[in-house]
């Protein structure tokens, strides 16, 4: 995945508060509002950090910017070509363009959903949460939250291979949340039962779908700056990224890298399987109206 070095990048969509103290803040790690936005939000993993092996601390990113000075530090698409919080700036521009540009093709009005960086525990309108939840999006403030140190869990301990485009499709996935918060369809995920054909699984596949659908546009859509794609190439290699972080994230590949048994009926997000077809199915037609995960 490359972006164009002269494309400007709008830091706005992206508050970057890694190694602050944030008031009134605590750490939290398994049940209480972690397990509470778990339920509710169908966080990125699906499962408790203790089963995860997580701690309540966030690694650190690598090649990345000064803590805070996301804002300084990442201009141009040169610099998400090198720096990772810039390449999550660049990512979080793509996607955001792409679905504003959506909106109005079909008659509607797109509203920006703003990306959190934090490091360790972060304070949100949905509680209290740690970075052992995961990557996660809260419908309370229309948020994208996100510890980079997760990127080097998804290789470490998911068994993922990473790469730039797997962190795109972590990010492009929790902005499918938010299309399902302004469509209405997020709360679906709210009944509180599990399972394969639950509407939780639903809800997470038809967020992969949306991933893949802005995938199969992000070189096309014009980037406000320079009229040309912030995203200058996507390669089969980069898509493959995406596919087996897909994978990794699938709940029968989870339950079984630790706990050492699948358990479907217990299943919030999704099979390993069924996450890299509505992927791909997002990825091959570019069509929104093809992820009706519910039908």
């Amino acid at each position: 995945m490359q972006f164009d070095d002269d494309a400007g990048l709008d830091t706005s969509e992206v508050r970057d508060v890694r190694g602050s103290r944030i008031p009134g803040g605590r750490k939290t790690v398994g049940g209480g509002i972690a397990g509470l936005i778990a339920l509710l939000l169908g966080l990125f993993l699906g499962v408790g950090p203790e089963q995860l092996g997580l701690s309540s601390g966030g690694g650190a990113a690598p090649t990345s910017s000064t803590a805070a000075q996301v804002s300084q530090s990442c201009r141009t698409g040169r610099d998400a070509n090198t720096k990772e919080d810039c390449r999550i700036v660049a990512v979080v521009n793509s996607v955001q363009d792409f679905w504003r540009a959506e909106y109005a093709r079909r008659g509607g009005r797109y509203t920006d959903a703003q990306t959190v960086l934090f490091t360790g525990h972060v304070s949100t309108g949905c509680g209290e949460a740690t970075s052992a939840v995961g990557p996660f999006y809260c419908p309370a403030d229309r948020k994208v939250y996100l510890d980079l140190g997760f990127f080097d869990e998804l290789r470490s301990k998911f068994g993922a291979s990473g790469g730039p485009f797997a962190q795109a499709y972590v990010v492009a996935h929790e902005y499918g949340h938010h299309i399902q918060n302004l469509m209405g369809t997020l709360q679906r995920a709210q009944d509180g039962r599990t399972g394969p054909d639950s509407n939780a699984v639903k809800v997470e596949l038809q967020a992969d779908c949306y991933a893949g659908v802005w995938a199969h546009h992000a070189t096309r859509t014009p980037d406000p700056t320079t009229g040309r794609p912030l995203i200058t190439s996507l390669t089969d290699a980069d898509i493959r990224e995406g596919l087996d972080a897909a994978a990794a994230v699938g709940d029968d590949r989870i339950q079984a890298r630790f706990q050492g048994r699948v358990t479907p009926e217990s299943w919030t997000h999704g099979s390993a399987q069924q996450r890299q077809q509505w992927f791909y199915q997002g990825y091959r037609t570019g069509d929104m109206a093809r992820c009706n995960t519910f039908g």
